[in-house]
């Protein structure tokens, strides 16, 4: 069992610790392959090798504890998991909220040899007050790229391509005794670049979110304890204390806006990021740490969706 203290109450506390999962031994060798495979490009799994090394040594220094869960599987598995073209998109496998440990599940079929293993492993780490593998029993599609926890009291979901409706009410029974009282679930279009909501949305430190231009047209329905509401995104945002950054200039969609807070002032953020995302006023000040992932994202996802916190504060 690890010695570790799930904790992450929000996205954007100082990261002690967090999971990850070295890419796939396999290539990407042309278009055709990628489309077939819903990745975007191409892709070499050395080089894909080498941005998951920046990435992780850019936590590594910032003194943030980063554990590969490949290292962890039984010998028998690892000849087949390597072979697992998205492992490396860890943050689908599950999510921390509070001081819980719930597990995910995925919404196709090509990926849940991915949360298979982790939960197995996720349940020799963690003890029975922090984790349950039984805990997804209910869901039939919940992928945490789709899921933002915004403080004490709030989740955000979207129930688009990836996850459904029917696994957001049912994790609202899990996290309303863990004492959050709203549950927001938006429902994003079924595109390739909304697979998940953390490819249109993110936070960016205390009060701050950032969304594509368009979300501002969605509703949210606001799951509690007693029954549900609706209100327009950026209400339910704001009476969670947050301000809006609308852009549209989200030029790619994993690049600019899949990044990692590492602290309250500082984002972990693809080279390849459009940075005038990151000259609005409430961000001018934020320290950005770059890293080259772009082979990595030719997956489709970017760092964000690469790493899973397990422990903020």
């Amino acid at each position: 069992m690890m010695n570790w203290n799930p904790n992450c109450w929000n996205e954007y506390d100082d990261l002690k610790k967090v999971v990850v999962c070295t890419p796939s031994v396999l290539h990407v060798p042309d278009q055709q392959t990628a489309t077939d495979i819903r990745w975007e490009k191409t892709a070499d799994s050395d080089k894909m090798k080498i941005c998951f090394n920046h990435m992780v040594e850019a936590m590594s220094k910032e003194g943030v504890q980063v554990v590969d869960y490949s290292n962890y599987l039984k010998e028998e598995d690892k000849a087949f998991h390597e072979q697992l073209i998205n492992r490396v998109f860890v943050r689908d496998l599950a999510c921390v909220f509070g001081n819980k440990v719930i597990p995910g599940e995925a919404g196709n079929t090509m990926r849940r040899p991915e949360y298979f293993h982790a939960h197995k492993i996720f349940e020799q780490w963690f003890d029975d007050d922090h984790y349950s593998i039984h805990d997804n029993d209910t869901v039939n599609a919940l992928e945490n790229g789709d899921v933002f926890v915004l403080n004490k009291d709030a989740v955000f979901i979207n129930v688009g391509m990836r996850s459904s409706y029917e696994s957001a009410q049912a994790l609202k029974e899990k996290l309303i005794p863990l004492g959050f009282s709203e549950i927001g679930v938006i429902d994003l279009p079924r595109r390739g670049d909304t697979m998940h909501l953390d490819m249109n949305f993110n936070i960016a430190g205390a009060g701050i979110a950032i969304a594509k231009s368009y979300m501002r047209y969605f509703p949210v329905e606001v799951l509690t304890r007693t029954g549900s509401s609706y209100v327009m995104m950026h209400e339910f945002l704001k009476r969670h204390d947050y301000e809006i950054i609308w852009t549209d200039k989200v030029k790619h969609t994993v690049a600019d806006i899949n990044f990692l807070n590492l602290d309250p002032d500082t984002l972990l953020i693809s080279s390849k990021a459009h940075k005038k995302i990151f000259h609005h006023e409430f961000l001018k000040k934020k320290r950005l740490i770059e890293v080259d992932v772009d082979e990595l994202e030719a997956g489709g996802g970017g760092i964000r969706c690469m790493t899973l916190p397990i422990e903020r504060g």
